[in-house]
């Protein structure tokens, strides 16, 4: 009997052990939210937008008509008689999301898509406090937008590093998700450096935190109370969380925020490549012992890697003293690089490792990446410094321009760069001859001899005429 017992309390003071040391194990996450929860805020926006739109003017309900002295005569006039003359009535749309407070004196984060086409944010402290916000700057990319609102002595967060985090360690998240305030989850990082379709520029780390529509735009921590992320992302079939979870490195927030702050846009390094991943059987086709780097299927024409020599074959393996593993790995390392630095990539060429020396450029807009990938007429024309595209049919749509015209894809210092033409200026005549194409352009400026011609560009849809002085040949 007394072994029994003995063995009875063996087992329960294994089992008290035990359940203490997990415990132990288990992060306690009460006080990093009692201290940083009052840095978190709820964002709301509103846009108006119309109910209902009309396909054609609705008329006035006659003042003859049948129902004047009927029980329904209200009810007709409230739907013809109105204001907006056969509009339904304006009424605005709200969304919200989250964000966090990174100075005392009313900087704040939030994802882009929370506040873009806002026409108004109104930010909600911890106490309570509903305060307007203006933008700083946005940007659509890393889908980072930098908020300020009026406000001093605000409760800020604490800045960490994403570059030193793990896989498997402990991260909270705060924020409100479907609006509901302050809601604090945790969970583990899945994995570093994930790119998604549409965000090839953002290295995105991966968590199994419950993260639900509300919950954008908030802050994610590591233990030590440091914010390593912005949350941005599910992946979901359902429209609610599934385990998967993407937040917004805080290295790279802190760079588009110092941008935002400084100039009110973001600069990213540019190559000009589209690249594909390397498999097995392309590896074998390469003669290479594994699958890795980035294989460049086109070089785009006028850019730093067709200036530098790049070609199409060449196989990426490492950018800047950076391992490129896999094509997802080189946008985000290339849009960091500074521009107009020059930087060295390895690439392995017809077998062989070859060291290519490249200047990088500045990533132009996503509508001018679309033309040069997609437009057939291109020409660099030294004679006055400019690289023109032809329009291509949607281009050309959404300028409402008939016919005719040629894109400016850069200038470079020299006659047009004096003239004021402006990268993205569409050039619809010059010396009275309308511009039909790349090809007739680049005919009429040969045909010229050292004089100053008028030129008519159009610039944010408005026609402006310039003075050009064409050089000698």
């Amino acid at each position: 009997m007394n072994s029994v017992r003995y063995i009875l309390g063996i087992c329960l003071i294994t089992i008290f052990l035990t359940t203490s040391i997990s415990a132990r194990e288990l992060p306690d996450f009460t006080k990093l939210v009692e201290l940083y929860g009052p840095s978190v805020v709820n964002i709301s926006t509103t846009a108006k937008k119309n109910k209902d739109s009309s396909h054609g003017e609705i008329p006035k309900l006659p003042q003859d008509n049948p129902f004047k002295d009927g029980p329904f005569h209200d009810f007709f006039k409230r739907f013809f008689d109105n204001e907006n003359n056969g509009f339904l009535e304006e009424h605005p749309s709200t969304s919200l999301g989250s964000g966090f407070i990174i100075s005392s004196d009313g900087y704040l984060i939030t994802n882009n898509h929370v506040i873009d086409d806002a026409g108004e944010i109104i930010v909600r402290l911890n106490d309570r406090r509903e305060l307007k916000a203006e933008v700083i700057g946005a940007d659509k990319r890393s889908d980072i937008a930098l908020l300020k609102i009026d406000a001093n002595n605000l409760p800020a967060v604490k800045l960490g590093t994403s570059e030193t985090l793990k896989v498997g360690e402990w991260v909270l998240a705060i924020g409100s998700p479907f609006g509901f305030e302050h809601s604090a989850t945790a969970g583990i990082v899945s994995a570093k450096g994930r790119s998604l379709p549409s965000d090839t520029y953002v290295p995105f780390i991966q968590t199994d935190v419950a993260i639900n529509p509300g919950n954008s735009g908030g802050p994610l921590f590591n233990l030590d109370g440091e914010v390593i992320g912005v949350n941005s992302q599910i992946y979901s079939r359902t429209g609610g969380f599934m385990g998967l979870s993407f937040a917004i490195p805080v290295d790279v927030m802190k760079e588009v925020v110092e941008q935002l702050k400084n100039s009110g846009k973001v600069s990213r390094g540019w190559l000009g490549v589209l690249i594909q991943d390397v498999t097995q059987e392309l590896a074998e086709s390469f003669a290479m012992e594994k699958p890795q780097g980035a294989l460049i299927a086109k070089v785009l024409s006028e850019s730093p890697a067709s200036k530098s020599g790049l070609k199409v074959g060449d196989i990426i393996i490492t950018f800047n003293g950076k391992q490129i593993e896999r094509s997802v790995d080189l946008p985000p390392i290339v849009g960091s690089t500074k521009i107009n630095s020059t930087v060295t990539a390895i690439v392995i060429r017809k077998g062989k490792q070859e060291a290519i020396d490249i200047t990088i450029g500045e990533l132009p807009s996503e509508e001018d990446i679309k033309l040069a990938t997609a437009s057939k007429g291109k020409a660099n024309i030294t004679r006055i410094g400019l690289s023109i595209l032809d329009l291509d049919d949607k281009k050309r749509e959404s300028l409402s321009i008939v016919e005719g015209g040629v894109l400016v894809s850069n200038v470079e210092e020299g006659t047009a760069h004096d003239a004021e033409v402006r990268k993205g200026d569409i050039i619809m005549m010059i010396d009275n001859t309308d511009v039909l194409n790349v090809i007739q352009f680049k005919e009429i400026i040969a045909g010229l001899s050292e004089t100053t011609v008028p030129v008519l560009i159009h610039r944010r849809g408005s026609p402006l005429f310039l003075a050009m002085k064409i050089p000698a040949k």
